[in-house]
């Protein structure tokens, strides 16, 4: 086994004894970047020699017998939605494409002071608007499965590495699942936490009242000990919340006694995979197997999901993409009036689909159309959310699929926006309603192609996830299945 093979927690304790260093550990997952991003192109920026650097210092720290955290010397990757003082920040944009922050996002300040060692800057879809990780400035991320493929977005270059072994661990961001499809595509573990349970301060701003910051790891541990590191109250994001964060690991049980696990009706429906369904159902019956009761739930308003939230995300995009003129920072076009310079900065510098939603969220929010459309969707978004809190008093983890397909193939919707924006079915209404959702391993489907289960949670009970997860997991091998690469 490689080094670059080891979960967060083995490296961690390998570390901790001083049987490798932070530097070897390094060493073997740069090198393991080196001969796999050509193929994946999973990174936009890589940062060898601080990396390199930071890990020598954490091993002079684990010398010197200075208090480590179990992070301390882990190789991460982070999406390039985080600001990182002085390394480039693009959001995988052309407006963007020079930009050198000048300070960090809470979330790296955080890993930071957990003494991570930061190996580079994960590709994406350009301004986390996409589900395939073809909206990128800097092309697309191919999956580690099959190099054909997409491995879903809009955090797909997270979730290729942490698959591929490019980085033990990674941060993304979901909006409408933008770490939970990409999970669930590549065969990762991956985790949107509650709405206000990570600081948004320093992340580049999609959809803001959806928008959550999330890990991915190679196991469910693994995303707990991510989560915990940078979870909690922050002064500088008002919507962050001020709740204890609970010590995950202490809920990661083996069994599912008295747990109950509602499933929800209406996502078994019309075009949902069968090879998906079947796995799907396959895990139900292991997490029966496990101790847990399975109650049928209803979800009514989940067909409206879809709609509401490409309505709410736009409406927000529009607002939020309004600082991109060209006088602040990032490209400017040339032009002879000011008037000139917005309308081909903005031309020139934004893809396709940011345009799309751009215009889409201008024309919802303009005069006489705002009641009919952002307001109608506000509403709707409160009763997908009292659908969630309903469910939630007779169980306590929804179980669903996380996609209707396995990964497809790059080239394959592209051309459609519309069929596009279905990949999502499964997972934007959390983001609508501002639950914690976590995607694992299940299965493969007859072509070798990865399948994920999500489960669903209460507000700020992330650790219920965690419960479920990791006891599905330590009893199946999914996994452990690695890409050949």
């Amino acid at each position: 086994m490689e080094l670059y093979d080891l979960t967060i927690s083995e490296a961690s304790q390998k570390l901790q004894s001083k049987e490798i260093s932070s530097e070897e550990l390094t060493q073997s997952v740069l090198k393991r970047i080196e001969a796999t991003q050509k193929q994946l192109n999973s990174f936009i920026t890589i940062t060898k020699e601080a990396a390199l650097l930071q890990a020598k210092k954490v091993d002079e720290k684990r010398k010197r017998g200075d208090a480590l955290s179990a992070l301390a010397g882990i190789p991460i990757g982070l999406k390039d939605i985080f600001l990182t003082q002085g390394i480039r920040t693009t959001c995988a944009s052309k407006i963007l494409e020079g930009f050198i922050p000048a300070y960090d996002s809470t979330v790296t300040a955080r890993l930071k002071k957990n003494d991570v060692v930061l190996v580079g800057k994960l590709n994406m879809d350009e301004f986390a608007m996409g589900s395939s990780n073809e909206n990128s400035f800097f092309g697309p991320v191919k999956n580690p499965w099959d190099l054909e493929r997409t491995p879903g977005g809009s955090s797909g270059g997270s979730a290729a590495a942490v698959a591929s072994g490019q980085c033990l661990g990674a941060f993304g961001t979901d909006t409408g699942g933008s770490i939970r499809l990409p999970a669930s595509l590549s065969s990762v573990v991956g985790l949107k936490p509650t709405y206000g349970r990570v600081s948004r301060y320093g992340v580049i701003a999609f959809a803001s009242s959806l928008d959550q910051v999330g890990p991915f790891g190679k196991t469910v541990l693994d995303t707990a000990l991510l989560l915990k590191s940078v979870a909690g109250e922050d002064a500088y994001d008002a919507t962050s919340v001020r709740k204890p964060v609970p010590n995950y690991e202490q809920f990661l049980k083996k069994d599912l006694k008295g747990v109950k696990l509602g499933i929800p009706k209406e996502y078994f429906s019309k075009g949902l995979n069968s090879q998906v369904e079947a796995s799907v159902q396959k895990a139900l019956s292991d997490l029966k197997s496990l101790g847990a009761s399975l109650i049928e739930i209803s979800l009514p308003h989940t067909a409206y999901a879809i709609p509401t939230y490409y309505l709410v995300c736009t409406a927000e995009a529009s607002s939020n993409l309004a600082r991109y003129d060209g006088v602040k920072y990032g490209y400017r076009a040339e032009a002879t009036s000011l008037a000139e310079m917005y309308a081909k900065t903005r031309g020139q510098g934004f893809g396709a689909e940011v345009k799309r939603r751009i215009m889409l969220g201008t024309f919802v929010l303009s005069s006489g159309y705002y009641d009919a459309y952002y307001k109608k969707a506000s509403q709707v978004r409160t009763l997908l959310k009292k659908d969630f809190e309903d469910a939630f008093l007779k169980c306590d983890v929804i179980v669903t699929p996380s996609s209707p397909t396995t990964a497809f193939k790059i080239g394959e919707k592209i051309e459609d926006p519309l069929t596009m924006y279905l990949t999502d079915v499964f997972t934007t209404s959390a983001n609508l309603a501002g639950i914690p959702g976590l995607v694992l391993p299940c299965g493969f489907d007859d072509q070798n192609l990865p399948i994920g289960l999500q489960l669903l949670g209460p507000y700020f009970q992330e650790e219920k996830l965690f419960h479920v997860g990791h006891a599905y997991e330590q009893a199946t091998e999914w996994h452990k299945r690695k890409p050949k690469l």
